[in-house]
């Protein structure tokens, strides 16, 4: 529609339209290789028309399902209003499919298709066959990708930053360089993976060219820096897939890969590059996988005598209930090899449990589902530097949020403020275990979790993290810049640093979320392990207080020094939130409550003003809408009726651009700074 709700964007470049319209696809990353989606392909003529004539984010996906169908182009240009001339684009790569389909295993077919952008591993499905046989065949025949110089000085005179495309064309204008070291960016921006990897990313190529090595990145990300021409020595515009990365290598034939500044992307493709012969610098392939691989990973701690909550991955639904049962609900279930908690639940019951099972992608060997007994207790994030030898922690930043809130939606404190001397020192040799017992060369990501006084491991990520840039800038620790160094043979010893926990800083650093719910309606604003936020704003001062009031601020959340408070809150919750009311209520605020709560806090001797559920009435919107609350203290129901009206209170806050806290620990955040600013106030 009208409103923006993309997150991030690709690009793609090729000789035709029809090419450069299938790398971006490729680029995209939604495990489509080619513009063919199942539930399209399946749907009857009613569903294809109105997916056509209501555009939704998978719209390109219904128009070459309905050319697949036999729609004549003037049938779709009358439904959608695009031009025939994209339209045709469109027909002619369905009538490529056809074209390969009926002709399985000829070479002029096969090379007219990878003209026109079709990926090997598209052309094996509908030749029967492995992506691996077709670029054996394609090589076997000279069918190679050229590469194409996009000339960043128009021609005027000699280019010295130019940047390359692939196409199946007949010259090749990118001269391999010397000494060269190639560095996988992350791809599109978009929740869970963001503008964090490509600092990464841009850090390590400050580092290779400071050593004397020539930088080429791959990325297919316009808006990023990684991809402005003057940062690497050389750029290719191309898909983060095997096939595309594979064939720039082929050319370059660079002394290794770095994958660890890439997020989930470059990751995911270590072990497929592994296999074709490429050398992954830094911690290995293998050693990648003992992290990410849940049996390995187990076995690890259990051998360095680190705690982490009782978990397992199961391939079926029997086993995931038995698991469950043993450990007791609620638990934390996700698949595995993801970013972003996306697809990440807590759950209660045993039919939860059976409805996620059966909504999981593919549940397998190959992809397991991870069941975790829940914790709740306080959330740490550690970012380690590791030679082999010795460990760096530049800091450890304590969540607002208690677990069970995804890292990346909590609010993080640098240094930690409530942390004991003794759960720091644990940490602190969790990690020094866990880096040198993964065997990590460059940098890793932790996270813990304290509950009842033990620390707790949840996840280790072999590779930069979401929180890098936030850690570099307050401990003064280029950590991607230090990590490439340690990668390419240079120890922490020699770059001047010494190991353990640095010194932190005299001041208190916050790191608050930024999330675009009144540009996503679906999207619920209950925060829980999956990641919805889509950006981060910093504040620091010297207290804590004053640290949070500049991170709210910059995060557009102020409240009013007075008025009325919105409180509906879920029966587990209630006690824990008296006492925050408690100084709200001292501070002056009055209270509008749905009756349950309203009923306790008025037993509790902190009046409340009742009104009925939305269920039941049109008023609470109708105060809402009218902005007569300042504020709203929303904790989600476990009840299917009560979340309802729930998740109706939250969309109809966050319309009102009335701030809205889902978290009691985010709630108590804005009580310290209400409490300190009108005390500040009342002091003058």
């Amino acid at each position: 529609g009208t409103q923006m709700k993309a997150t991030g964007e690709v690009m793609a470049i090729g000789r035709t339209l029809e090419e450069s319209l299938l790398k971006a696809v490729r680029s995209l990353e939604l495990k489509r290789i080619h513009p063919r989606m199942d539930i399209a392909e399946v749907s009857d003529d009613g569903k294809l028309m109105e997916k056509l004539i209501y555009p939704e984010d998978d719209r390109l996906y219904y128009l070459m399902s309905a050319l697949r169908h036999g729609y004549s182009l003037s049938e779709l240009n009358a439904l959608t209003k695009i031009d025939i001339f994209y339209l045709d684009k469109l027909k002619h790569i369905v009538e490529l499919e056809a074209s390969l389909s009926a002709s399985e295993g000829n070479i002029e077919v096969l090379k007219e298709a990878k003209t026109y952008g079709f990926s090997d591993e598209e052309i094996s499905r509908l030749w029967h066959s492995q992506p691996e046989a077709i670029r054996t065949l394609r090589k076997q025949y000279g069918i190679e990708a050229v590469y194409k110089m996009v000339d960043t000085c128009a021609g005027e005179f000699a280019s010295e930053t130019p940047y390359f495309y692939s196409s199946y064309d007949e010259e090749n204008e990118s001269v391999p360089l010397t000494q060269s070291v190639l560095v996988l960016g992350s791809g599109p921006i978009r929740i869970g993976q963001g503008v964090e990897f490509d600092y990464a990313t841009v850090h390590c190529v400050k580092a290779l060219q400071a050593l004397g090595y020539k930088a080429i990145v791959i990325n297919s990300n316009p808006e990023t820096v990684s991809t402005d021409f003057s940062i690497a020595d050389k750029l290719y515009f191309e898909p983060l897939t095997l096939e595309d990365v594979l064939n720039v290598y082929d050319l370059e034939k660079p002394l290794g890969v770095i994958v660890q500044f890439g997020g989930q992307t470059a990751i995911n493709l270590a072990l497929p590059l592994e296999q074709a012969g490429v050398r992954i610098l830094g911690t290995t392939r293998a050693d990648l996988d003992k992290a990410e691989d849940r049996d390995q990973f187990e076995t690890i701690l259990e051998n360095l005598h680190i705690k982490r909550p009782l978990g397992h991955s199961v391939t079926s639904l029997e086993e995931a209930l038995s698991w469950a049962d043993a450990i007791g609900y609620p638990v934390l279930v996700r698949p595995s090899y993801v970013l972003g908690g996306r697809a990440m639940r807590i759950v209660y019951h045993r039919d939860d449990l059976i409805q996620y099972m059966a909504s999981a992608q593919s549940a397998s060997e190959d992809h397991p589902i991870l069941i975790d007994r829940y914790l709740i207790g306080t959330e740490c994030e550690v970012d380690a530097l590791c030679d082999g030898q010795t460990v760096l922690i530049p800091g450890i930043m304590e969540h607002i949020e208690r677990s069970g809130v995804h890292s990346g939606d909590s609010m993080a404190i640098y240094p930690p403020q409530s942390l004991s001397e003794s759960v720091i020192l644990a940490m602190v040799d969790m990690t020094q275990k866990l880096a040198k017992g993964l065997n990590c060369k460059g940098i890793m990501n932790i996270q813990f979790i304290v509950y009842q006084d033990e620390v707790y491991v949840i996840e280790v990520n072999p590779r930069s993290s979401r929180t890098v840039p936030f850690l570099s800038k307050v401990t003064g620790i280029p950590m991607a810049q230090v990590a490439t160094t340690i990668i390419m043979g240079k120890s922490l010893i020699e770059q001047g640093y010494a190991g353990g926990l640095a010194p932190s800083r005299n001041m208190v650093y916050v790191k608050a979320p930024v999330f675009s719910f009144e540009k996503l309606h679906r999207v619920d604003a209950q925060l829980g392990p999956e990641m919805k936020s889509t950006g981060e704003v910093i504040g620091f001062d010297s207290t804590l207080e004053k640290a949070l009031y500049k991170a709210f601020l910059a995060s557009h959340v102020t409240i009013k020094d007075h008025g009325s408070i919105l409180v509906t809150l879920e029966d587990s919750s209630k006690q824990e939130a008296l006492a925050m009311l408690g100084e709200l209520n001292h501070l002056g605020y009055e209270f509008i409550a749905t009756e349950g709560t309203a009923q306790f806090l008025n037993e509790q001797g902190i009046f409340a003003r009742r009104i009925d559920k939305l269920s039941a009435s049109g008023a609470l919107v109708e105060m809402l809408k009218h902005k007569q609350v300042m504020m709203v203290i929303n904790t989600p129901s476990l009840s299917q009726s009560s979340e309802d009206d729930g998740a109706l209170i939250r969309r109809v806050a966050i319309e009102q651009h009335i701030p809205l806290f889902t978290s009691l620990d985010t709630a108590n955040a804005i009580t310290k700074v209400l409490k300190a600013r009108l005390m500040e106030v009342h002091s003058l």
